[in-house]
């Protein structure tokens, strides 16, 4: 069997750990060095989550995406499951996404699938499974595993065990791939440590879900994305942060346009093209200033400053 390195060698060869190596036979990860994305100004597809544009409907927001020229589209449980609700069919709206040149990287998210107790857990598989059901029949490639229940103090090995089994589960009975994400506000806050579960998990398909926020504000720092090898991320969130509050102050809604704020984003995106990551760069905004302006707008200025950065990054 061949083997990965979830740890990307450093400029010694001396980090590592090894971990069986991720199959390439489906999604954007397998696509060809050389393949660029938006008239090739990017080596990434941009993928717009659909938080950015909250106000809309989901339909509304697939074509917004489409009529912004984005790549791909993340959407969120919670409007999945009012979109099938309201009578609607997510296998027909997956296929209507495909139809129009996008794709679903990712689903917001499997979440309290990770509490501290087996009752608990057992208990928390039926919404499990739910949301994997729906983000396969949107045609996810991946699901969001959200640790928002793990506990204060978790015990690590319980958490990797159980994300092991939530892995068993999309793959062999949804066919999608849950990846762990960390969020500052929640015990698991960093990328640190949404890695040491993913390794923890012993399992060929782990992944890790960086977002430069909350690298940001967990003071969990930067450096670390480039110890990780590219097949070990599953999609990667992009925001920028304004100069104020402090890091310990900001919430979600502080999120600003790649460009407007004082992340070092350039530096960053050197570094993920240097891991060899081909997934979607997920433009991820919860700011309620812009869910107060006109959509389109707001969907067609994140590309544009998207794209300013990854031409800053030189990429």
């Amino acid at each position: 069997m061949k083997r990965r390195n979830f740890l990307g060698l450093g400029a010694a060869g001396l980090l590592g750990a090894a971990l069986p190596k991720q199959s390439e036979a489906s999604g954007q990860q397998s696509k060809p060095d050389d393949h660029r994305y938006q008239d090739g100004k990017s080596p990434w597809p941009i993928c717009l989550d659909t938080a950015t544009i909250r106000p809309a409907s989901l339909r509304e927001k697939v074509e917004i995406a489409d009529k912004a020229g984005f790549d791909a589209i993340e959407p969120w449980d919670g409007e999945l499951e009012e979109f099938e609700e309201e009578g609607g069919d997510l296998k027909a709206l997956g296929q209507e996404i495909k139809d129009r040149g996008l794709f679903v990287p990712s689903v917001i998210g499997l979440w309290n699938a990770l509490p501290p107790t087996r009752d608990e857990w057992e208990n928390s598989l039926k919404d499990t499974r739910r949301r994997m059901r729906m983000a396969s029949d949107i045609g996810s490639e991946h699901v969001q595993t959200i640790p928002n229940t793990v506990g204060e103090n978790y015990d690590l090995r319980w958490v990797a065990e159980r994300y092991h089994d939530i892995i068993e589960i999309g793959l062999n009975d949804y066919g999608i791939k849950p990846a762990i994400v960390f969020v500052k506000f929640f015990p698991l806050k960093t990328l640190g440590e949404a890695a040491a579960v993913a390794m923890n998990a012993d399992h060929p398909q782990a992944l890790v879900i960086p977002d430069t926020f909350h690298m940001y504000i967990s003071q969990g720092g930067f450096n670390g994305l480039s110890l990780l090898d590219g097949n070990s991320i599953a999609i990667f969130q992009f925001a920028d942060a304004p100069e104020s509050p402090a890091p310990d102050q900001m919430e979600d809604r502080h999120r600003v346009f790649p460009g407007d704020g004082i992340l070092p984003l350039p530096d960053i995106l050197k570094d993920l093209k240097a891991t060899g990551y081909k997934g979607c760069i997920s433009l991820e905004l919860y700011n309620p200033d812009y869910w107060e302006r006109d959509l389109q707008e707001v969907a067609d200025t994140g590309l544009q400053k998207t794209l300013g950065v990854i031409e800053k990054a030189g990429v």
